[in-house]
């Protein structure tokens, strides 16, 4: 039972070879809630189904948002079973709590769980955001020590690059299925392409008088030129020239998608403070009826 109750023990020097295999989003995010509350909270791991699900729903570090169900997180967690990768335990209150196992499936170390686990929680993200998120679970300095962690990932096929190496580089677990992975790499493989050339313009030259045709006694007089910055109303309108096309730098759209990411948060919090405030408002405005209704009836 102590060995079962430890927050976050290390993988055994002759571990198993890793058994990892592709995830579903509900897999992939109960594994990275178990990761991380094993290192940032180990006085309440291992945690208990309705635990999980609250720390599957939050609202702060996850990408995307999810509003799982009890018997949707206790489905994903037998399949998770079934894999090696979680185990169940009976807690001091007899009621049963969950563990991840993931040291030795994934056959990796301390910080290389803690990277795994932030791209678990969070998807594709740029290298400087990996590291910052990564290293509130175990110290990582600087976005230069932690690339030789993610090439050791690499190697292991856990972790894949979506944009070359450089600023802004954007990373990914390797664990998504094989449709979820093509349809990822096409993003980001798209994002870099250029913009369609533009139509090539055509000039139309007016055709030469046959030479022996000779000019009319009394041929109109041509109508006057409309002068600069007027609009001849005998001319056909001009066609509007299209747009240039524009594109965006793989890491500029991607730390975009993190700030969107990170407003759609605060918004939701907003909301919920919001909810809460209206809520303390109608309590207050029911109270105030009652008081109101005591006076009558002490008049």
């Amino acid at each position: 039972m102590t060995e079962q109750l430890a927050g976050d023990a290390q993988p055994a020097d002759d571990a198993p070879q890793p058994k990892w295999r592709p995830l579903s989003s509900i897999q992939r995010r109960i594994l990275g809630v178990l990761v991380e509350k094993a290192k940032t909270t180990p006085n309440g791991y291992p945690i208990t189904l309705n635990g999980l699900t609250t720390g599957c729903n939050q609202k702060s570090n996850r990408d995307p948002h999810m509003e799982l169900k009890p018997d949707q997180v206790e489905a994903a967690l037998d399949q998770l079973r079934e894999m090696g990768a979680v185990a169940e335990i009976q807690g001091d209150g007899r009621v049963p709590k969950y563990r991840h196992y993931l040291y030795e499936w994934l056959g990796v170390d301390k910080v290389e769980l803690s990277v795994m686990a932030e791209l678990l929680l969070r998807g594709e993200q740029s290298v400087g955001d990996l590291r910052g998120r990564a290293a509130r679970m175990d110290p990582i300095d600087s976005v230069e020590a932690l690339r030789p962690i993610l090439q050791g990932l690499m190697q292991k096929n856990l972790v894949i690059a979506l944009t070359p190496e450089g600023r802004g580089q954007i990373v990914a677990h390797n664990l998504y299925p094989e449709r979820d992975l093509a349809d990822l790499r096409r993003q980001y493989a798209g994002s870099s392409g250029g913009g369609s050339a533009p139509s090539p313009s055509v000039t139309l030259s007016p055709s030469p008088a046959p030479a022996s045709a000779p000019a009319p006694a009394s041929a109109p007089a041509p109508p006057p030129r409309a002068a600069v910055g007027q609009v001849d109303p005998a001319s056909p309108p001009a066609a509007p020239r299209p747009a240039p096309a524009v594109s965006v730098p793989p890491d500029v759209l991607a730390e975009l998608r993190v700030e969107v990411g990170e407003l759609r948060a605060m918004i939701a919090r907003m909301r919920e403070d919001l909810r809460a405030v209206n809520d303390v408002q109608g309590k207050v405005d029911r109270l105030e009826k009652q008081v109101d209704e005591f006076r009558r009836l002490l008049e």
